[in-house]
């Protein structure tokens, strides 16, 4: 395989690890009625919830891409990182007016997207040089 698809599919590991495993638990708590059905605000106690486990799944995505990566692990983790931080953005002006929620919910994301996946390379850079050195 390339070095340039190795690291698409790295980057893109890190998406699915995400969003998957975020999706599955929102989809658990909704069902046992913690988190309201989509298209219903969240209240301040469900979104610090909700920030929190996406927080764990952020630096889990990081350290797959990192992991995945054919090289400069830290770097690929960041690019995952720069499109949180574009997604996140967009769907915070998407969402602005739509009372889905406190406002600092959405901003948190874009916020800690980037410090989540370096966390998470950062784990793997450093359990990397343990074992070479």
């Amino acid at each position: 395989m390339s070095t340039r698809w190795a690291s698409v599919r790295a980057v893109v590991a890190g998406i699915l690890v995400i969003v998957v495993t975020s999706t599955a638990i929102d989809v658990v708590l909704q069902a046992i009625g913690f988190l309201p059905p989509m298209n219903r605000p969240l209240d301040d106690a469900q979104a610090l919830v909700a920030t929190s486990y996406r927080v764990v799944f952020g630096v889990a995505g990081g350290w797959v891409t990192a992991r995945l990566a054919p090289g400069h692990p830290m770097r690929h983790a960041l690019a995952l990182g720069a499109l949180g931080v574009v997604l996140g953005a967009a769907a915070v002006v998407a969402t602005w007016d739509s009372n889905l929620g406190p406002r600092w919910y959405g901003l948190s994301h874009v916020v800690l997207a980037l410090p989540e996946v370096w966390l998470g390379a950062w784990i793997v850079e450093r359990r990397s040089t343990r074992t070479e050195g």
